[in-house]
């Protein structure tokens, strides 16, 4: 596969490049400055500024943008606007890099996870910005996107494992009753639905066990 990674150099990023270059995929990043992530072809620009050209070149569109700070939330719509009316009728896919915010608790899907007294204050934000990316990609019909959710506790410096359990729209837990996923667990699973596309116009999540 082709594939176009936004925000190859973050945290996530970076990994889904390794396990994909590691499965014979070829990668391009996007990046905003030049040298921010070597090995791999780049296009240097801001992600809002690319173009429906640009992205359709691709097989895969992997949207990895970190967005963590208020002043960067409006990225979780901006982009995800930008991307489904690029990619709407064409045979390009997108997969987008989520979070656990917005998982429901309920079989009724009426309570995100967001809305428990639980839920960290200063993550908020980010959750209910994640939970509108995923309301918009669900109104396109005409885009194979796939929206993964990591775990709530997303380690960065956690071992990578091939034993885990997948979920879908509901917040799950592993073995142990924890929502934990490393890093390289989830770029691990991210690149094996490159291949399987076992996901198309679906969220899903997962958690590590062990």
């Amino acid at each position: 596969m082709n594939i176009l990674l936004i925000g190859a150099n973050g945290n996530a990023g970076r990994r889904i490049v390794n396990k994909a270059l590691a499965a014979g995929h070829q990668v391009t990043g996007v990046v905003r400055r030049e040298g921010a992530i070597e090995g791999i072809p780049t296009i240097v620009k801001d992600a809002l500024a690319l173009t429906k050209e640009e992205l359709t070149q691709f097989d895969v569109v992997v949207n990895a943008t970190s967005a963590f700070a208020p002043e960067t939330y409006h990225l979780q719509t901006d982009l995800t606007l930008l991307l489904v009316k690029a990619l709407a009728n064409t045979k390009t896919r997108l997969i987008v890099v989520g979070g656990a915010g917005s998982l429901y608790v309920d079989e009724d899907h009426t309570v995100q996870l967001y809305d428990t007294p639980e839920f960290p204050e200063e993550y908020l934000g980010l959750a209910k910005a994640q939970g509108n990316a995923i309301d918009i990609l669900r109104r396109f019909s005409t885009v194979d996107w796939t929206f993964f959710s990591p775990a709530a506790k997303f380690d960065a410096e956690g071992p990578e494992t091939s034993d885990y359990t997948l979920g879908a729209e509901n917040f799950i837990v592993n073995n142990k009753g924890q929502s934990y996923i490393s890093y390289d667990t989830y770029a691990s699973i991210l690149v094996d639905e490159i291949k399987n596309h076992a996901f198309g116009r679906q969220r899903f999540t997962a958690v590590q066990n062990g």
